[in-house]
C-alpha cells in the first residue's frame, strides 16, 4: 500500500503541475470502460474533520472510493434513502409514516411508494441511461456510477455499522448502479414530478354525474399568491447565495468566489465534502450532495463555482379537454387519445398490499393540485403535469464537467454541451479573474407568444405573477416548441438563457436574473424564466448592497468573503427596526392588543428593539423578539402597505423603504410577540443562540443567522418550539459554505470552506459535530487541496480501499 500511495502521490504533484490538463480523449475512454473484474481500489486520505481526499486510477476505481467513504460516513442516511427509491418505505416502515422529504414531496410512505415504484417499473431510469450522449449520460458518469454502487457495497461488506439509525436494520442493503442513477434522477426532478407526489399518485376519473370543471377559480387572488408562495418555496425549500467577483476587485487580481447555498440539515439532500483525483484527468474539491460521485459545488486549481435556486418555473400545466363518453380519453386537434393506465403494487408492514393505478398522457401525469391550487378532474377537464426534466438524466455530466473546467468559458461550454442543470444558476471565477452568472437549465420552451396564443383562462390567471403556463392540451400547436441547441424536444437552448459575463460582481440570491449586477441590469427573457422589474427580497437587497461595497472597496480575499458570511445583517432590521421602537414607544401607555383581543405591556420590547444591534449573531439580544414580531407583521400586512415608500424599478435595491407605522397590524405583532415569549418564559433581549441553536450528543451548540423574510445572508431555518426553548433545530440552511480565491505562486488555490452540519450523521462519529461547532463560532476550515498540504496535515490517515 506504501509503494501505490507514493506513486499516487508523485502523480497528484504533476497533476498541480499540468493544472488540470486532461488526456488524449481516446485515453480517457479506454480508462472510462475498463472494466473492474471485481477489483476496485483507490486511496482515502483523511485530513482535519475527516475530509477524505480521495485518489483513483480511473473513472470506477474513483467512484468506488467516492462509495466507500460517503458509506463510512453517511450509511443510515443513504441506506433510507435507497428504500425510498426502491418504493419500500411501506414496506420497512408503514403505509403511514412520513419521509424525510428530501427525494420527494410525500406526505407518507404509501405516496412515496407509489410514485417511485412507478418510476422503476415503467424503467424510466434505465431508458435514459441507454440514450447516447449528449441526450443521455456519458460513459464516465456510467463507471463513477458503477464505482459508486460498488464501493458502497464493499463497505457493507467490510465494515461494521456503529450508527444506532439503522445498525442491524434488514432494509440496509447492497445497491446497484442503477439505484445510484435513481437517486440523481430524483433531483433532477425535484421541482417537477417529485414536487407533485400525493396528487400524482391520488388522481382518479371522475365517477359518473360528477360536476363539470369550474370556469374560473373561487379566489384567484389567493390561487395566485399560493402558487407563488410554492414556487419561491416559501414554506423552507432549497435556496442558496452565490457571488463572484472580477479580477480587478481582488487583492491579487484574480477571481473570488462565495457559495452559500441553504440546503437541508439532515436527510438525503445534505452535503459531504470531500476532494476526488484522477492523476492527470481529474482534480475538484467540494461539496457532494449524498449519492453523487462528483461535487456539485466546488473548486479545481482554476475554476470556482456554485448553484443557487433559479426562479425559471422547469413545469407547466396542460388543461386537457376530455372525451364526453370517456374521462380518461382526451381531445388533441379533435381526435381522442387515452390516457395510459399506471398500475403500481405497493407491499405494505403488517398489512396487504395496496394496489393503485395512475394517470399518464402525452403531456405527463394527471395531477388534481398543486401549491393550494385546485386542478380539479371532472368529467369534463383534467390538468396533466410536463416536466421536461422527467427525460433528461445529464446532471452528473454537468457535473463532472464544470469539474474539469479550466475557466468560465469552459463553464459556459459544458453548460451548452451537456444542459443539465434542472432547477438552479450558476455562478463562477476564475484563476484568471473572469465571472460568470448564468440560468443555464433545463426550461420548457414557453415564450410569452406562446402563452398569449394558447394560454387557457387559469394560465391567464398564473403567468403573469407566479409564471407559471397552463396551456391548452386540446391543440398540438401549443405544447412547448424546441431550440436549434438544445439537446432535447420541448426546452430553450443554451443561447436563450440570460447570462452576465465579466461584471465586478455576479451575484443571485433566488430572485431572478435581472438584478445579477445591479449596474448591468439583464432583461428582455421570457416570464417562465424569471421576473423583470418587480420588488426583489429583503436577501437580495442586502446582498446586492454588501458585495457592491465590497467591489468598490477592492483588495478582496477570501478572510473578507468569511465575514460577509458571519456578519449576519438583518436588512429588515436596517430598514424597520428604529421606526419600529418609535412606534412601540408612542404607545399609549405602553400596550397593545393583541390578536387575542387582550391589552399586553410592551414598553420593555420598544427598549429592547430600539437597542438591538441588528444583527443575528449568536450573542445578539433582541434579535429573537423583532424576528418573531417581523413573521406576524409580514404574514398579516400585505407587502404594498408595510412600507411609505413603494418600489421603484429605477431604484430597486432601495425600495420599498420606511415602515408605515400606522397600519393597524404592527401593534397586534407587536404584542403577540411579546405574549409567545414571555409565555415561553424567554427574556425579551435574550442573547439568539440561547435560543437557536442544535444539540449534539446532548450538547447545545448555539446558531447565528435568520430567515429570508429578515434579508439574512447566513440563513437559518429552525423549528420552532418555545416549550424547548425556541428554535431547537435547524431545518435548512447554510451549509457546504466555500471561500475560494486562486494564487500566484505556490499552490494554486486558496480556499476556505465549511460543512455546516459536519460529515457525519453518526453521533458515534468524531466528526459528527465538529464543524457545527467551528459554525458557531464563525470559523471556516483552510482548505487542504495540493498534495503537498494533504501530506502535510497532521491529523493525515491513509486508508487504501478494495472490493475485495
Amino acid at each position: 500500500m506504501r509503494d501505490r500511495f507514493r506513486k499516487l502521490a508523485a502523480a497528484g504533484m504533476v497533476l498541480l503541475t499540468a493544472a488540470g490538463l486532461s488526456p488524449a480523449p481516446d485515453a480517457a475512454a479506454a480508462k472510462a470502460s475498463r472494466p473492474s473484474g471485481g477489483g476496485l481500489s483507490a486511496d482515502i486520505r483523511y485530513t482535519e474533520y475527516g475530509i477524505p481526499h480521495i485518489i483513483a486510477d480511473d473513472y470506477p476505481d474513483l467512484g468506488f472510493g467516492v462509495g466507500w467513504a460517503q458509506a463510512a460516513d453517511q450509511v443510515c442516511t443513504l441506506a433510507d434513502g435507497f428504500v425510498t427509491l426502491r418504493g419500500e418505505r411501506s414496506r420497512y416502515f408503514g403505509a403511514a409514516g412520513h419521509p424525510d422529504g428530501t427525494h420527494s414531496s410525500a406526505s407518507t410512505n404509501l405516496a412515496s411508494d407509489l410514485f417511485f415504484k412507478g418510476i422503476r417499473q415503467t424503467r424510466t431510469v434505465e431508458k435514459l441511461l441507454r440514450q447516447p450522449a449528449p441526450a443521455g449520460p456519458g460513459d464516465e458518469v456510467k463507471e463513477l456510477m458503477r464505482g459508486w454502487a460498488a464501493g458502497y457495497n464493499a463497505w457493507l461488506a467490510q465494515r461494521k455499522i456503529t450508527d444506532p439509525a439503522c445498525a442491524g436494520k434488514e432494509w440496509v442493503k447492497p445497491v446497484t448502479a442503477l439505484d445510484v442513477a435513481a437517486n440523481a434522477y430524483a433531483l433532477v426532478i425535484t421541482a417537477g414530478q417529485a414536487d407533485v407526489v400525493d396528487s400524482l399518485v391520488a388522481a382518479h376519473p371522475p365517477t359518473a354525474g360528477a360536476p363539470p370543471a369550474p370556469t374560473a377559480p373561487q379566489s384567484p387572488r389567493k390561487s395566485v399568491a399560493s402558487v407563488r408562495s410554492h414556487l419561491a418555496r416559501d414554506d423552507g425549500g432549497l435556496g442558496s447565495n452565490a457571488v463572484a467577483f472580477r479580477g480587478d476587485t481582488t487583492a491579487n487580481g484574480r477571481g473570488l468566489l462565495l457559495g452559500n447555498p441553504h440546503y437541508p440539515w439532515s436527510g438525503g439532500r445534505r452535503f459531504w465534502q470531500a476532494q476526488v483525483t484522477i492523476p492527470g484527468e481529474l482534480d475538484v474539491a467540494g461539496g457532494l450532495i449524498l449519492g453523487s460521485p462528483t461535487p456539485n459545488i466546488g473548486h479545481n486549481a482554476r475554476i470556482a463555482w456554485s448553484h443557487t435556486v433559479s426562479t425559471g418555473v422547469p413545469m407547466n400545466f396542460h388543461q386537457l379537454t376530455l372525451d364526453p363518453a370517456d374521462p380518461t380519453a382526451y381531445l388533441v386537434d379533435g381526435k381522442p387519445e387515452r390516457m395510459t393506465r399506471r398500475t403500481v403494487t405497493v407491499p405494505v408492514k403488517d398489512g396487504p398490499d395496496v394496489v393503485r393505478t395512475q394517470w399518464w398522457t402525452r403531456y405527463g401525469p394527471v395531477v388534481t393540485e398543486y401549491g393550494g391550487l385546485d386542478l380539479a378532474w371532472t368529467s369534463r377537464t383534467a390538468y396533466a403535469l410536463g416536466d421536461p426534466n422527467a427525460a433528461q438524466l445529464r446532471m452528473s455530466d454537468t457535473f463532472l464537467g464544470l469539474g474539469k473546467a479550466r475557466n468560465v468559458a469552459d463553464v459556459r461550454r459544458v453548460l451548452r454541451r451537456t444542459q443539465g442543470l434542472p432547477w438552479v444558476n450558476t455562478v463562477a471565477a476564475d484563476s484568471a479573474g473572469r465571472t460568470l452568472y448564468t440560468q443555464s437549465q433545463v426550461v420548457p420552451r414557453i415564450t410569452d407568444d406562446l402563452v398569449e396564443r394558447c394560454s387557457t383562462g387559469l394560465g391567464r390567471l398564473l403567468y403573469p405573477a407566479p409564471g407559471l403556463a397552463v396551456l391548452d392540451g386540446a391543440r398540438s400547436g401549443c405544447a412547448p416548441g424546441r431550440d436549434r441547441d438544445a439537446v432535447q424536444p420541448g426546452i430553450f437552448g443554451p443561447s436563450a438563457m440570460p447570462t452576465l459575463t465579466d461584471a465586478p460582481y455576479a451575484e443571485n440570491s433566488n430572485d431572478s436574473a435581472w438584478l445579477a449586477n445591479a449596474d448591468r441590469p439583464l432583461t428582455g427573457y421570457p416570464r417562465v424564466l424569471g421576473d423583470i422589474g418587480t420588488p426583489r427580497s429583503l436577501r437580495t437587497r442586502g446582498a446586492v448592497e454588501d458585495v457592491s461595497a465590497l467591489a468598490d472597496r477592492g483588495d478582496l480575499t477570501p478572510a473578507d468573503l468569511q465575514r460577509q458570511q458571519f456578519t449576519n445583517r438583518v436588512p429588515a432590521g436596517d430598514l424597520a427596526a428604529a421606526d419600529t421602537a418609535r412606534a412601540c414607544a408612542a404607545l399609549p401607555g405602553g400596550t397593545a392588543t393583541g390578536s387575542d383581543g387582550k391589552a399586553m405591556d410592551v414598553s420593555e420590547a420598544c427598549r429592547v428593539i430600539a437597542a438591538w444591534n441588528r444583527t443575528v449573531r449568536t450573542d445578539s439580544k433582541g434579535a429573537l423578539l423583532f424576528d418573531r414580531f417581523w413573521r406576524r407583521l409580514t404574514a398579516t400586512v400585505p407587502q404594498t402597505d408595510l412600507w411609505k415608500t413603494p418600489f421603484d424599478p429605477n431604484d430597486p435595491v432601495r425600495t420599498p423603504r420606511a415602515l408605515n407605522t400606522a397600519v393597524p397590524g404592527l401593534a397586534t405583532a407587536l404584542a403577540d410577540a411579546v405574549s409567545e415569549l414571555r409565555a415561553a418564559r424567554i427574556p425579551l433581549a435574550a442573547p439568539l443562540g440561547e435560543h437557536q441553536f442544535v444539540i449534539r450528543n446532548g450538547k447545545r451548540i448555539p446558531v447565528s443567522g435568520g430567515v429570508d423574510g429578515l434579508g439574512v445572508w447566513n440563513m437559518t431555518v429552525g423549528r420552532w418550539n418555545p416549550a424547548s426553548g425556541g428554535y431547537t433545530e435547524v431545518r435548512h440552511g447554510s451549509s457546504y459554505i466555500q471561500a475560494v480565491s486562486f494564487a500566484d505562486d505556490g499552490c494554486p488555490v486558496n480556499a476556505r470552506t465549511l460543512l455546516t452540519y459536519s460529515q457525519s450523521s453518526n453521533p458515534r462519529s468524531p466528526h459528527y459535530s465538529d464543524q457545527t461547532e467551528l459554525y458557531s463560532a464563525g470559523r471556516m476550515i483552510r482548505s487542504r487541496f495540493c498534495e503537498r498540504d494533504v501530506l502535510a496535515s497532521p491529523q493525515l490517515r491513509v486508508e487504501h480501499v478494495r472490493e475485495r
